[in-house]
């Protein structure tokens, strides 16, 4: 099993890392101190495949466990939803020593993060994530919240976890697209901070296409390293931690103008990546073959790396942009980069330069 941990102070927590975790899940849970009621919130997909072994672990270590099941998608992290689950915590009477359980993917831990974060001001939760996208990036940090029709994410809070159980194993389940787009996130903690993981990821791209469970094991230990140090500096946002939205600015626009129905959330900030990517060349000095690095890599992991927006569409873009949560005196802010490796976040960018570089994308032949 590899251990990584996120320091900060009492709040302070390990992200385990291995297969056979949800089988544990119970004891985990029984030595935070916590109540004996519990919920485990999952959607319909997610539900279907690893409620009943999340239930028998948790019974078995003498907890009582509620099932709160959501629709599957990002349409389910909205307030109506939020709603639904407060009413049902409550007709089985949880208490502040509570604890929730997030079973499932980014949408399901963004949204269970945020009821344990507003339920009787503030219960516990443990995330265990089920895609290679919340094991590396949505399950980690603290970032919890749903969505508005205005945009995504902009109505939240900072909440963390007691634990966060990474279960290799329901990985294997993972269908191929989810796959896919959760190996946008792990892309980008190479681009970010880490040039031999970027270079790692050209290498052995195909094994984790194949689900190479110790190259698995070993990339996602990794990400979640990076991530813990930057959340360890900078828990809400205030500034270093500012560089993991690379990519997210255009890709949270991309999502919000399509309704949350054209793409998955990996696929949008892997757009989103290689547009920041172009955009650095641009603003920022990185080469040019580094940039087509970024691009390629996208490429192999079978990800969108071109859009095509019509003018109307482009400016329901940029409004989209400016109710992002990034937006600071009322100016988008990028995060670009000098080289794979470094990045400068809260970068100004004119609206001239963002249509040239969707102009790039447009014409580009994958």
């Amino acid at each position: 099993m590899r251990t990584v941990r996120v320091s900060l102070g009492p709040r302070s927590y390990p992200i385990r890392i291995a297969p056979g975790l949800l089988a544990r899940l119970g004891r985990e849970c029984a030595g935070l101190g916590l109540g004996q009621r519990c919920a485990i919130l999952t959607d319909a997909n997610v539900g279907r495949l690893y409620a009943r072994p999340a239930q028998r672990a948790l019974t078995a270590a003498g907890f009582q466990p509620l099932l709160i099941t959501v629709p599957a998608g990002e349409t389910a992290k909205s307030l109506a939803t939020v709603r639904s689950c407060y009413d049902q915590l409550a007709a089985h009477r949880l208490e502040r020593q509570s604890f929730v359980v997030a079973l499932g993917g980014g949408v399901v831990g963004d949204l269970a993060g945020f009821v344990a974060a507003t339920y009787l001001r503030g219960i516990a939760v443990v995330q265990v994530p089920t895609t290679l996208l919340a094991q590396v990036d949505s399950s980690v940090g603290g970032k919890v919240g749903v969505n508005l029709k205005a945009g995504k994410n902009l109505v939240g809070a900072f909440h963390q976890p007691r634990r966060v159980l990474c279960d290799l194993d329901t990985l294997r389940t993972l269908p191929e697209r989810e796959l896919r787009a959760g190996l946008a996130e792990v892309i980008k903690y190479g681009i970010i901070c880490d040039a031999r993981l970027f270079a790692q990821l050209e290498r052995d791209l195909p094994k984790l296409l194949r689900r190479d469970p110790r190259t698995l094991a070993r990339v996602i230990a990794r990400c979640c390293q990076i991530k813990a140090d930057v959340v360890g500096q900078d828990e809400t946002e205030t500034g270093r931690r500012a560089i993991l939205n690379f990519g997210h600015t255009i890709g949270h626009g991309l999502e919000a103008i399509s309704r949350y129905g054209r793409y998955l959330h990996g696929e949008a900030i892997a757009i989103g990546q290689v547009a920041a990517a172009r955009l650095s060349t641009r603003l920022q000095g990185l080469p040019e073959a580094a940039a087509e690095r970024v691009a390629r890599l996208f490429e192999r992991a079978g990800l969108p790396t071109t859009v095509r927006l019509t003018a109307p569409q482009r400016r329901s873009l940029w409004a989209a942009m400016r109710l992002d949560k990034k937006v600071r005196g009322g100016e988008i802010k990028f995060v670009l980069a000098r080289r794979i490796g470094a990045v400068v976040p809260n970068c100004r960018v004119d609206e001239a330069e963002v249509n040239a570089v969707l102009d790039t994308l447009a014409s580009r032949k994958p």
